[in-house]
């Protein structure tokens, strides 16, 4: 596959290969890995760039991933996603009766599937709500497929500034958020002359958050209530009792994956899929969306069915960079779909509304879903 910038990687588009590459020990995250990136010949101003560097979690491998991930995992156990329930049932309740004063048709995703997220994650890394609209317009420009080098290359400037602010304000005012946690592990390990959690490694860990605790279930809310109103008999079985909301939830992740595919991972060794030889150094893209609709693997992949089981699908990764909010991205999903649907049983597609993808390989769903209550 040709990305922007003429790059050229392996696109992993099969449920079973993309699975066992994912936990393959011969696939890294470190770009030093990449030969073109390694050998300086990506394109100056390449819009992936941040993708590939952003330091963190999500480029480390072996003891640095472990490393990371742990200092962020505790913030993610099921006992303290439990308890953010309540407050994400609060903010659905006064999301929906926001919504229920507006006047015609309107935005569902920019009104109810954008907000609750951002508010969420805003809240667990202690951001400022006046920051939260320019924090999510920098991220889209990140992961837009449509954007200039120039573009990206500013909205990751941009980003890293702002989350820099959000360091230094923490750290003269600590709060009770992920934010001050992470400085303090950091600040600890300094002391101890140990190396914990760098500078950068701090940033880049709330860059990921940030990003992955908004964008992905901002898409999951947008494409789940998208494929019920497309599908009624769904719906209706789902408000009758019949299936679960986590069944919905399930299979819009892999009907219609909130990440279409994610970059990059490297091959640390010659490695054979098939009858094709991924070489050393070349780059793979995790293709989530083509994945979930492999028919190999789920049969009449491409309708919409909550009563599919198994369902195991991919879309929340697999092997050790498996999502690490997946509860709280399942929690807020479920959450929403069951309000919003209560509250508004009559909801329906705008007259006219025809649905325009989102401008980017890696965020899958709609621009705007204008709908009616």
């Amino acid at each position: 596959m040709e990305l922007p910038g003429g790059v050229v990687v392996w696109a992993i588009t099969h449920h079973d290969a993309l699975q066992t590459l994912l936990a393959d020990p011969r696939v890294g995250k470190n770009p030093q890995l990449w030969t073109e990136f390694r050998e300086g010949r990506l394109p100056e101003g390449w819009p992936l760039l941040g993708f590939v560097t952003v330091p963190g979690m999500i480029t480390a491998d072996g003891e640095d991933h472990r490393r990371l991930r742990g200092l962020v995992s505790q913030a993610f156990t099921p006992r303290r996603i439990a308890a953010l329930a309540p407050a994400i049932e609060a903010r659905t309740v006064a999301l929906l009766d926001e919504v229920a004063k507006l006047d015609g048709p309107f935005d569902l995703r920019a009104h109810f599937a954008y907000p609750l997220p951002m508010q969420v994650i805003g809240d667990l890394l202690g951001l400022a709500r006046e920051q939260l609209d320019e924090l999510h317009e920098l991220s889209d420009t990140l992961v837009s497929s449509a954007a200039s080098p120039a573009a990206a290359v500013a909205a990751r400037q941009s980003l890293n500034a702002l989350l820099a602010s959000v360091v230094e304000a923490k750290r003269a005012e600590p709060g009770d958020d992920l934010t001050t946690d992470l400085i303090a592990a950091r600040e600890a390990g300094h002391r101890l002359d140990q190396q914990r959690l760098s500078e950068a490694e701090l940033v880049g860990t709330l860059l990921l958050m940030l990003v992955a605790g908004h964008e992905t279930t901002l898409n999951l809310i947008t494409n789940a209530v998208r494929a019920l109103l497309a599908h009624p008999d769904q719906l209706r079985l789902v408000l009758a009792g019949g299936q679960p909301w986590s069944a919905v939830v399930e299979e819009t992740l892999r009907h219609d994956s909130p990440v279409g595919q994610f970059p990059l991972r490297y091959a640390t060794e010659d490695i054979a899929v098939g009858d094709v030889v991924i070489r050393r150094g070349e780059a793979l893209l995790a293709s989530y969306a083509a994945a979930g609709r492999d028919g190999g693997h789920h049969p009449d992949a491409d309708r919409f069915d909550i009563t599919r089981r198994p369902n195991r699908h991919l879309s929340l990764g697999h092997g050790p960079h498996f999502c690490l909010g997946s509860g709280l991205a399942r929690l807020e999903a479920e959450t929403a779909l069951r309000h919003l649907f209560e509250r508004f049983p009559g909801l329906a597609l705008a007259e006219g509304e025809e649905p325009e993808p989102i401008a980017s390989f890696v965020s899958n769903s709609v621009r705007s879903l204008r709908v009616t209550v």
